[in-house]
């Protein structure tokens, strides 16, 4: 059976009163809504407060979720609003830099060469690389963070990317596409490449 099937019976149970099941769905979700959330809540004990906000939210409005979407996009979603709600509401500008570690550079293309060969040459030029990417994901508007942060660090399709930002998906390709171009501006210096590679 798939994910969005299960998730989906769950979402039948809770709808029938089944509390049990909610709670099977927030031990599936928890951390990686979690995850999400603190790309925008960059205090660990706020993340922690909006993360179960969200969850309160998704199981207030359970009742009227359709299925027309799969349950995590509809979640994905809660939980954006729900930080950019917490950041309003504390007069906080949304972050627009997301930490990467060498372990979430496999999202982006070509990210071999972030982590190569373990030489002192090559471990500064990573952190140079990484450094780059924080400083251009600070410099872009919320929308093409957003929409780059759910196509490279949280692995969504441009569909679900459409859903959670309530956009058409030509609107997702080009915040994606603006963002990518944003970052490899910045990226050609140190990576010596010209102007029509990416990277």
């Amino acid at each position: 059976m798939a994910d969005r099937e299960i998730d989906q019976q769950l979402v039948e149970r809770v709808q029938r009163g089944d509390k049990h099941a909610f709670e099977l769905l927030v031990s599936k979700y928890q951390r990686k809504l979690g995850r999400l959330i603190s790309r925008f809540v960059k205090d660990s004990a706020d993340a922690e407060d909006v993360t179960q906000e969200a969850f309160i939210k998704a199981y207030r409005a359970l009742p009227g979720f359709r299925g027309e979407s799969a349950f995590y996009t509809w979640l994905y979603r809660i939980g954006i609003n729900t930080a950019k709600n917490y950041l309003l509401a504390n007069k906080r500008r949304p972050p627009s830099s997301t930490p990467f570690d060498s372990n979430e550079s496999e999202s982006f293309e070509d990210a071999s060469l972030l982590r190569e060969v373990n030489t002192p040459e090559n471990e500064l030029m990573s952190k140079q690389v990484v450094d780059v990417v924080q400083t251009s994901l600070l410099q872009l508007p919320e929308d093409l963070r957003s929409a780059l942060t759910l196509r490279e660090i949280e692995g969504l399709s441009y569909e679900e990317i459409a859903v959670v930002m309530n956009c058409p998906i030509g609107t997702v390709r080009s915040r994606i596409f603006r963002a990518r171009e944003a970052v490899a501006e910045n990226l050609r210096p140190l990576l010596e490449t010209s102007k029509g590679n990416r990277w």
